[in-house]
């Protein structure tokens, strides 16, 4: 079994030095936008530069919470909650799709790096079991498995001859 806690405080600091690197990346690119007066269709390039700004501060914001919420995740030793286990799938599929798209755009270096980062998030997943659900256990309190008489064989009991 993989060291937990090390782990994930490992992704945590990948995840939020990621959101931090997105989100200079799309102040960058918003520079760019405004220097070039870009447009898309006839929109104002200042709604294209705030577009880009607001874009980046989004996912950067996202993945860095990840990061945090990974964090806490190391600080407790506990498995994330519900919510947290959400956003941090969502994280893994954001990765994922990124990814795909940073081959054809970028190369496979950018591949490699987010699939790592990928990767990390997933293990944080897999190595912290789930947290019980309310429907895991009887709903009236009953026996959890078969009982006597219920056709099932029991010790010593032999299958009984069909057909002979």
């Amino acid at each position: 079994m993989a060291p937990r806690r090390p782990v994930a405080a490992v992704t945590a600091v990948v995840l939020i030095l990621e959101g931090l690197g997105l989100v200079a990346v799309h102040w960058v690119l918003s520079l760019f936008v405004r220097g070039q007066s870009m447009s898309l269709d006839g929109l104002d390039p200042d709604h294209m530069v705030w577009g880009v700004r607001a874009a980046g501060l989004a996912l950067g914001g996202f993945v860095a919470l990840c990061g945090v919420l990974v964090l806490l995740t190391a600080v407790r030793d506990r498995p994330p909650g519900r919510a947290a286990r959400g956003a941090l799938i969502g994280c893994a599929v954001t990765h994922g799709v990124l990814g795909a798209v940073a081959v054809g755009l970028v190369g496979w270096g950018a591949f490699v790096v987010l699939m790592a980062a990928l990767a990390f998030v997933v293990l944080n997943l897999l190595s912290y079991p789930a947290p019980p659900s309310a429907s895991t256990g009887p709903v009236s309190g009953g026996p959890s498995g078969p009982q006597r008489g219920d056709g099932h064989l029991q010790a010593g009991q032999q299958p009984a001859q069909q057909g002979q």
